[in-house]
């Protein structure tokens, strides 16, 4: 009786550990994705062409549920579009303004100079089209997330089927790189969801790695300046330390 105890016991540990194994092994977030990014490093600059595309697919996917709060249609100036080319993009929205002669609000069409125009007229209504919470901004959503750039590429391309005897609630969906993995937007991109100007293909992992640039960009649009600034004065003193140590061996010399 005692060893059929003992059996016991050591199968219904086996099989408890066994599911916590399987349990954590779950829960366990992997290491986010680092893909080449064009501006890392000090001498890091941005890809005009990706610029482009990545606001192609904010603008033709993201803008359905996340807005641009901190960014003017004047700043794609310089993403390389011309000034009507601006002028275009912006008076395809529509904004409140006023009010008239008359004391009333009218809409009228965007100008250059007007934020981005967000897919709802605040975050109430927002919130209660997107199951009770509104989806973030995105504008700095690269210096808000801890992995910045790498973050955004690798939830984008994060969507997986659950692991065996994970449930997924409705509505929610299964993203191994976000905690927790349960996550509240669907799958974004999709194979072909935009058709790029330059003909380069939109596969999901291209589509992500260029929204994910312009969104670096939004966030950061002084990185190149900051980069160049840096160098400069990298260079300054450097070649500062040379002068002085000419100029300190030449003193002592008379010495030595």
């Amino acid at each position: 009786m005692r060893k059929i105890a003992i059996a016991l016991a050591a199968l219904l540990w086996t099989a408890f550990s066994r599911a916590a194994a399987h349990a954590q092994a779950a829960d366990q977030t992997p290491p986010l994705l680092h893909p080449h990014w064009s501006f890392a490093g000090i001498f890091g600059t941005y890809d005009p062409a990706a610029l482009q595309r990545g606001f192609q697919v904010y603008k033709q996917v993201c803008s359905a549920c996340h807005r641009l709060a901190h960014l003017t249609y004047q700043d794609l100036a310089a993403l390389g579009y011309s000034e009507a080319e601006i002028k275009a993009i912006a008076a395809q929205y529509q904004v409140t303004a006023g009010p008239n002669d008359k004391g009333e609000m009218f809409k009228r069409p965007a100008q250059p100079a007007d934020t981005f125009v967000g897919p709802f007229p605040n975050d109430e209504a927002a919130a209660a089209a997107n199951g009770g919470r509104a989806p973030p901004d995105l504008s700095m959503i690269v210096k808000a997330r801890e992995g910045g750039a790498n973050y955004v590429y690798s939830i984008l391309n994060g969507f997986v089927k659950p692991p065996a005897g994970v449930k997924v609630p409705p509505g929610t969906y299964y993203n191994e790189y976000f905690p927790g993995h349960l996550i509240k937007m669907p799958p974004p991109l999709h194979q072909g969801a935009v058709t790029f100007a330059d003909g380069t293909p939109a596969t999901v992992p291209q589509m992500a790695h260029d929204v994910a640039t312009f969104l670096t960009w939004a966030s950061h649009p002084n990185l190149e300046a900051r980069h160049s600034i840096g160098f400069s004065v990298m260079l300054f003193l450097i070649v500062g330390i040379i002068v002085f140590y000419a100029a300190k061996r030449k003193i002592w010399s008379a010495v030595h």
